[in-house]
């Protein structure tokens, strides 16, 4: 076993798979990439990607977490889930025409639980991932890296965000400062400066998570997510509520900083909504609401914390967000003469950004490389991310 692990960190070039399931819980999001090298000069090739939705029973179980459960249902649910990430590594194995001896390694960001982070002001900081790690490794025979978070809170920082470290990797270009705005569950953004020293992010508060959870609760779970906005285009902002929602403290607290679920979940969703079953606002006029949330709240973030600061020559989106040209297009408008990209001109599709960032930090990791930004997250110190769990021993 630690001569398979000593082989691997001594080579120059290795095969990863990074795997992530997003605040939206709706599936799993798989990369297969290639890595020459380790650091801030590491060269990426993605050489295949997939999504993987999860089994009806997956988002049931997940669903009753928000609602309550004992010790037993986590523990199962960590397994189950561990079980899926490992199908969804198969999958983009088998899409790619390779083998598990092809592959060096595996970065697995599991699913997020719960995230209380030092700047919730409440409780101890805290943040859990499930998908076990040893399941992915068992099932795959291949080393498996995860629980990132855990290092960097245990450090003081916030645990998030995680993936500005990929971002500077991927998308840094001399002379240029620009910001890498992933529209997730949750909108966070990465100043991207020359430096790495210089790289700052911070959540910026609710992305799809609200307009998807909304549009899960009106269909009956038959629709998860308004594809290209088209409810909220029937639908007019009432002002009124965007002003009582953007008066929430989150959006005015300093950086470092991040969000989830526990301010911008469930608990909010079943509330606004209960104003469309109550006739106090039609689904249509909510919709347009919580999408002008997600733009005001990030144009905002820009206009206090980045602007004062940063000469911006383009944002760069990622994120299932992209896919919903009104929200697109509304931010567009919202940040007037910005250049406006995605991903996918960079030759990284936006729904994969996220999996090809855990395989960079899986590489950080095995390299023996810290993977944290203390600049980003709050950390008193940079720490290596991750935890290693052997690959098969045949």
């Amino acid at each position: 076993m630690i001569k398979d692990l000593m082989l691997l960190f001594r080579k120059k070039e290795r095969v990863v798979i990074g795997l992530i399931s997003g605040t939206s819980m709706d599936g799993i999001d798989a990369a297969l990439v290639k890595i020459r090298g380790k650091g801030v000069d590491s060269e990426i090739e993605l050489l295949e990607f997939t999504c993987v939705p999860y089994t009806p029973e997956i988002i049931a179980r997940l669903g009753r977490l928000q609602e309550g459960c004992t010790p037993g249902d986590v523990s199962e649910l960590n397994f189950l889930i561990g079980e899926a990430f490992a199908g969804a590594a198969q999958s983009v194995m088998e899409k790619a025409g390779l083998a598990p001896n092809d592959v060096d390694l595996i970065g697995s960001h599991g699913q997020t639980i719960s995230h209380v982070p030092p700047s919730a002001g409440a409780g101890i900081p805290s943040t859990l991932q499930i998908g076990e790690p040893d399941v992915i490794a068992e099932r795959t025979g291949i080393a498996t890296v995860g629980d990132f978070r855990t290092r960097d809170v245990a450090a003081g920082g916030e645990g998030a965000p995680l993936v500005p470290y990929a971002d500077y990797i991927l998308f840094s270009k001399p002379g240029e400062t620009k910001i890498a705005q992933n529209l997730g569950g949750i909108a966070n953004a990465t100043v991207i400066t020359e430096s790495i020293d210089g790289v700052t992010a911070f959540d910026t508060g609710p992305g799809n998570m609200l307009m998807d959870r909304i549009m899960a609760l009106s269909s009956g779970g038959s629709e998860r997510f308004d594809r290209d906005g088209k409810e909220a285009s029937k639908g007019k902002v009432n002002e009124a509520l965007l002003k009582e929602l953007l008066s929430d403290p989150y959006y005015i607290k300093q950086p470092p900083k991040s969000t989830g679920e526990e301010l911008f979940g469930s608990a909010v969703a079943e509330r606004l909504y209960g104003m469309v079953t109550g006739g106090k606002i039609t689904l249509s006029d909510l919709m347009a609401t919580v999408l002008a949330l997600t733009v005001e709240s990030i144009s905002l973030s820009y206009e206090k914390f980045i602007f004062p600061e940063h000469k911006i020559s383009e944002v760069i989106l990622s994120g299932g967000g992209c896919r919903n040209a009104l929200l697109v297009e509304r931010l567009q408008e919202r940040l007037g003469g910005i250049k406006l990209t995605t991903t996918d001109s960079y030759g990284i599709p936006a729904d994969a950004k996220e999996a090809v960032a855990f395989a960079i930090l899986a590489n950080e990791c095995i390299s023996g490389n810290a993977g944290n930004l203390p600049g980003v997250t709050g950390a008193r110190r940079s720490v290596p991310l991750g935890k290693i769990s052997p690959g098969g021993l045949d």
